[in-house]
C-alpha cells in the first residue's frame, strides 16, 4: 500500500491514545507521521502480524503469550506457549499469520526451548504449538534471530542467529546464521539453492525481513563494529564471521548500508509506502530508501523492536513495553 507523507508538528506519545512532543530528523527526507500509543505495560513485546480483518496478533517474549490487539488498543490474550526458555534474547519471538488463514486458521511462531530454537504452527485459539522446524541453534543468552514473515511468493521466511557460534553462519548444514525459506509445513521451498531450508547464509543475527517489490531486505545485528542492511539474493554468502560489514573478500556480498553498532542495533523491518522502516534497539526507527539512505524518526520512543505495515494505510511500531500506530492517511 502507498503512504502519503504528512507535514505536521512532530509528536510523540506519552499515554495511550495521545499525541505529543517533537522527534528528531536526521535527513531532509525523514519527516515522521503522527504516531499514537495504543498499548502499554507489555513484557518484551516482540513480533506482530495481522489477521485478515485487520486485528493485530503479537507476541511477548518474556510473558510467553500470544495476544490480539485492535486498532483502538483492546488486548486479548489467546495463548500461553508452553516449553519456552527465556534468556536475554531468547523466548517467544516472531509470529506470522498464514496467508490462508481464512481457511486454515493457522499462526506460525518462532520460539526458544531449552535445546534449540524452533518454528511451529499454532492453530488459532489453542496453546499447543506443532513444530515444523527444530534444531535452529540457540546460544546461552544471545543470537537467536527470530523473525518470521510470509513473502510475496507465499513461502515462509525466517531470520536466524548463529547461536553465539560464528562457524554456524558459514556451515550450510546448520540452520544458524541464515535466512530460511520454507513451505507452510516446514519443508524446503521449491527453488531453494541448496535443496534445503537455507536461502542465504553468512549472517550473524537476523531480526528483520521485508520486501520492496520482490526484493528481500534483512537487518543483521553486528558484533562490535557495524550493523547491516542487506539485499538478499538466493544462495549468496553475506560474510559473517569473516567480515563484519563491507569487505573485499571474493564470494561475499557487502551490505547495502551499515551503521555503527552504537547507533543502530536493528531488529524488525517493514516495507511501507515504498520505504523501509527499521526498528532500532538503540532507539527510534530508521526510515530508509532501497539504497539505505535516510535517517531516524520516533527517537523519543526509545528502543523499537518491530515495524509492520498495518491495515488502513498505517505503520505499527512495537517497543518492548508498548505498541504504537503511525497513520499514513
Amino acid at each position: 500500500m502507498s503512504a502519503r507523507r504528512i507535514a505536521f508538528a512532530s509528536v510523540l506519545a506519552l499515554a495511550v491514545g495521545t499525541f505529543v512532543g517533537p522527534t528528531a530528523q536526521a535527513a531532509d527526507d525523514v519527516e515522521p507521521m503522527a504516531i499514537k500509543q495504543i498499548a502499554s505495560g507489555l513484557k518484551q513485546a516482540w513480533g506482530l502480524d495481522f489477521l485478515p480483518d485487520g486485528t493485530g496478533v503479537f507476541t511477548q517474549k518474556d510473558a510467553k503469550t500470544v495476544s490480539t490487539i485492535t486498532k483502538d488498543g483492546k488486548v486479548t490474550k489467546i495463548a500461553d506457549i508452553p516449553g519456552v526458555s527465556v534468556t536475554k534474547e531468547a523466548g517467544l519471538l516472531g509470529v506470522a499469520v498464514s496467508p490462508d488463514f481464512a481457511t486454515d486458521k493457522l499462526l506460525y511462531i518462532y520460539y526458544t526451548t531449552g535445546n534449540d530454537n524452533r518454528i511451529a504452527k499454532l492453530p488459532f485459539g489453542t496453546s499447543t504449538p506443532q513444530p515444523i522446524v527444530t534444531g535452529i541453534p540457540r546460544g546461552s543468552q544471545f543470537h537467536h534471530g527470530g523473525r518470521l514473515e510470509f513473502g510475496p511468493d507465499g513461502y515462509l521466511y525466517a531470520g536466524t542467529g548463529d547461536g553465539q557460534n560464528g562457524g554456524n553462519a558459514q556451515n550450510k548444514n546448520s540452520l544458524g546464521g541464515k535466512v530460511l525459506r520454507m513451505t507452510k509445513d516446514g519443508k524446503p521451498a521449491p527453488g531453494n539453492p541448496f535443496n534445503s531450508l537455507v536461502y542465504s547464509y553468512g549472517h550473524r543475527n537476523v531480526q528483520g525481513l521485508a520486501w520492496l517489490g520482490s526484493t528481500l531486505y534483512v537487518s543483521d545485528i553486528g558484533a562490535s563494529k557495524v550493523d547491516e542492511l542487506n539485499k538478499i539474493e538466493s544462495g549468496k554468502n553475506y560474510g559473517w564471521p569473516t567480515c563484519e560489514g563491507s569487505c573485499n573478500n571474493a564470494g561475499f556480498v557487502n551490505p547495502v548500508k551499515q551503521w555503527p553498532t552504537s547507533s543502530a542495533t536493528p531488529s524488525g523491518l517493514a516495507s511501507f509506502g515504498g520505504k523501509l522502516y527499521m526498528a532500532s534497539l538503540k532507539g527510534g526507527t530508521y526510515k530508509l530508501d532501497a539504497s539505505g539512505n535516510g535517517g531516524k524518526i520516533y527517537t523519543n520512543l526509545g528502543r523499537t523492536r518491530a515495524e509492520e505495515d498495518g491495515p488502513d494505510n498505517s505503520l505499527w511500531v512495537v517497543t518492548p513495553g508498548g505498541i504504537y500506530i503511525a497513520d499514513g492517511n
